[in-house]
C-alpha cells in the first residue's frame, strides 16, 4: 500500500527518524499526497468540482495546496510542508524531496496553449527543491538536480545540476558574474536551507568587487592628478 511506502520514505529521509506512527499521523507531507491521490482520481473521472473541493479541504489540513490535476509519482517527501503550492499542469517524478514554501508554478496564461495547456514545471525523479524556491512555467528540472532555497527557476536546468540564487543558477556562475573565483562548488548534501559545502554570498562578492574596482578608481585618480601637477610617477 502507498501509506507504508511513503512512511517509509520519511522515516528513511527525515534525519529525526520517526516512528511508523509518528509517519502516518504527524507529517503533513504524507497525509497531503494521498488526499491528492483522491483528488486527482475524482479530477481524471470528470467530478472536477468534487476534486477542487477535495483538495481544498487538504489545504485546510495541511496547509499544502495542491491541484487536482497535478501529476505526482511515487514516493514524494514534502518536509514541512506550510505554503507548498503545486500548479495544474505540474508533473513530479519518483523520489522527489520537497521542502516548505516551494512553489511549482504558472508564469502567465499566455503559457497556455488551449485547454490543457502545459503551464507549469515538469519535476523530474530525485530532484530536491529548496525551501522558499518558486519553479515557474513549463520548464523541465533535470534528474537528480539540487535547486536552493529561495531560488527563482524560470528555465531548464539539465539533469544533476545544483541551481541557487535570483534568477537561478549554478554557483560557479555567480562567482563569474560577480568577479570571483571560477571554481565549481560541489554540490551540498542538502540544497533545503540554501546551505552550500563552500559557502556563496553574491551579495558579498558583488560588495567586494565594487571596494576593488573604487580603490582601482582611485589610484589612477591620483596618477592623473600628479601627471597634471608635473609630478612624475611613482616608481
Amino acid at each position: 500500500m502507498e501509506i507504508f511506502e511513503l512512511a517509509r520514505t520519511v522515516r528513511d529521509r527525515d534525519p529525526a527518524r520517526p516512528t511508523w506512527i509518528e509517519a502516518v499521523t504527524c507529517y503533513a507531507g504524507l497525509q497531503a499526497v494521498l488526499m491528492h491521490r483522491v483528488a486527482h482520481a475524482l479530477y481524471r473521472r470528470g467530478f472536477k468540482a468534487l476534486a477542487r473541493a477535495v483538495s481544498h479541504t487538504n489545504r485546510f489540513i495541511t496547509g499544502i495546496e495542491i491541484h487536482p490535476g497535478a501529476r505526482i509519482g511515487r514516493r514524494l517527501f514534502i518536509d514541512h510542508g506550510m505554503g507548498v503550492v503545486i500548479g495544474e499542469t505540474a508533473e513530479i517524478g519518483d523520489d522527489v524531496l520537497i521542502y516548505h514554501g516551494v512553489t511549482l508554478g504558472g508564469l502567465s496564461l499566455a503559457n497556455r496553449a488551449g485547454p490543457g495547456g502545459k503551464r507549469h514545471p515538469t519535476i523530474g525523479d530525485g530532484v530536491a527543491i529548496g525551501a522558499g524556491a518558486q519553479v515557474l512555467g513549463p520548464i523541465r528540472v533535470g534528474e537528480g538536480a539540487r535547486i536552493g532555497a529561495n531560488a527563482v527557476v524560470a528555465s531548464e536546468v539539465p539533469p544533476g545540476e545544483t541551481v541557487i540564487g535570483i534568477p537561478a543558477r549554478p554557483p560557479h556562475e555567480h562567482r563569474i558574474l560577480t568577479g570571483a573565483s571560477v571554481g565549481r562548488t560541489p554540490p551540498a548534501p542538502s540544497p533545503g536551507y540554501g546551505l552550500l559545502d563552500q559557502p556563496c554570498d553574491p551579495v558579498g562578492e558583488e560588495i567586494a568587487t565594487l571596494r576593488a574596482e573604487m580603490a582601482a578608481l582611485r589610484a589612477e585618480l591620483a596618477t592623473l592628478k600628479r601627471q597634471q601637477a608635473g609630478v612624475p610617477a611613482a616608481e
